[in-house]
């Protein structure tokens, strides 16, 4: 299909392109970046003046929810949602049921996921069978199966010498370890440590949970200098751990989510079970931090750390509740509400969930033939059109996701988006208005 994209600001933040123009679009790929080519007719033309086109962008900390989780979110509606909120790229955590440790699953995950022409999913394998932190998994082969790197999702691994051999096998042959940084005993808790978690009766996870973690993690580091991924930062003292490793020219990088740079524990309210986290919202002084490192780069990209949860498992009480939240649509809104709160520029705030997001996919992403989270010629077309001046009211009939649980419900969000392109093919286009 030629399609083409009339009048809109292209940007590309990973090149640093930005003007007005034209983006053509034949065969899959980019065939005219600010001005169609000669002789190009376009089989449909959107017209985007006023509009952003950028890169679709690229969520790396997402659950599906299936295979295992059906009831709480089917892979077409979570892949609609990724779509409808502009994601053209995202990976998946291997915490499904069965868990992604075969090659086989991991297979036909992608197949389905192929077949329903939505996002591109690429799926981040288990670093032990079945999460359990005593074997490690066949690395190799489910590389070769398609997963981006290896992780245990939310399941700690207490046992530090499997977690060693588990660094030095990956290693070995390149592959990027993700690890969420907290402490197995210590992180036990519903609630950040502090005034309010004492105070409300819920028991607390300390910021030490993450520090130590991430020690640990250091130190494994330095003897193996294996690439490692640390997901989800939550407090001021671990920006400042990753500043320090970074300065030290450790290989890592780390992310941050949607949740952890807009609220704090004052957000649970009376006891609000949209807000049971993991990581649990912490202190202002905590966001504060996490913003920072967003901007100046310590922090490398921005996640919805996507998990629809049932209404059953969110009608609880807090302590009980499931946590998670819906984020798949709202990582494009956040980043701009972030971004002008902040007052970053519009290229460097889409960067952190576009191109450097993608770089954390690495080879394995250019190997399946795709090229995420940029815009240049003969490049792979995926697209996110979007307008920054419209405003949109959060609410469970604006979400697509199966969940609908999120603490940014009622909230008028900056930035809607019109049309997605993944792969040359128009996969979402918003509803006209009335």
């Amino acid at each position: 299909m030629k399609l083409l994209i009339q009048g809109a600001r292209i940007l590309d933040p990973a090149s640093g392109f930005d003007q007005v123009g034209d983006l053509a679009i034949a065969e899959g790929r980019i065939v005219g970046l600010g001005a169609a080519p000669a002789g190009f007719t376009p089989e449909r033309t959107l017209h985007a003046r006023g509009c952003v086109a950028a890169p679709g962008l690229v969520d790396v900390a997402v659950r599906l929810r299936e295979p295992g989780h059906e009831h709480e979110g089917m892979l077409a509606s979570e892949l609609g949602a990724a779509v409808a909120g502009g994601v053209t790229s995202l990976a998946c955590l291997p915490d499904t049921d069965p868990v992604l440790d075969e090659p086989g699953l991991v297979d036909m995950l992608r197949f389905r996921a192929r077949k329903l022409h939505g996002a591109r999913v690429f799926p981040i394998g288990a670093l032990t069978r079945g999460l359990a932190g005593q074997v490690l998994t066949e690395m190799v082969q489910l590389y070769e199966a398609g997963c981006v790197g290896f992780g245990q999702a939310e399941v700690p691994l207490a046992d530090t010498q499997v977690l060693q051999r588990a660094l030095q096998y990956a290693a070995s042959f390149g592959y990027t370890v993700w690890l969420r940084p907290q402490d197995m005993y210590l992180g036990r808790g519903v609630a950040a440590s502090g005034a309010l978690a004492t105070r409300m009766g819920l028991s607390g996870v300390p910021v030490a949970a993450e520090t130590i973690a991430l020690h640990t993690i250091f130190e494994l580091v330095r003897s193996t200098r294996t690439r490692v991924h640390l997901c989800r930062l939550s407090s001021a003292a671990g920006v400042e751990l990753v500043r320090r490793a970074k300065a030290e020219g450790l290989p890592v990088s780390c992310d941050v989510s949607i949740h952890s740079l807009h609220l704090t524990d004052m957000d649970i309210g009376y006891f609000d079970s949209r807000a049971r986290l993991t990581p649990p919202l912490r202190q202002q002084a905590d966001r504060a931090a996490l913003r920072a490192g967003l901007a100046d780069g310590t922090v490398d990209v921005l996640v919805s750390d996507h998990m629809p949860v049932g209404a059953d498992e969110k009608t609880l009480p807090f302590s009980e509740a499931t946590p998670g939240a819906t984020g798949l649509e709202l990582l494009l809104s956040l980043t701009l509400k972030w971004a002008a709160e902040a007052q970053v520029p519009l290229p460097q705030a889409l960067g952190v969930v576009t191109h450097r997001s993608a770089d954390l996919l690495g080879e394995s992403a250019r190997a399946h033939q795709a090229s995420p989270g940029r815009l240049a010629l003969d490049c792979q077309a995926d697209i996110c059109v979007f307008d920054p001046a419209a405003v949109w009211r959060v609410g469970p009939q604006t979400l697509r996701s199966q969940g609908k649980h999120t603490l940014f419900e009622g909230y008028e969000l900056p930035g809607q988006v019109l049309h997605t392109v993944v792969g040359g093919s128009l996969v979402f286009s918003a509803d006209p208005a009335p």
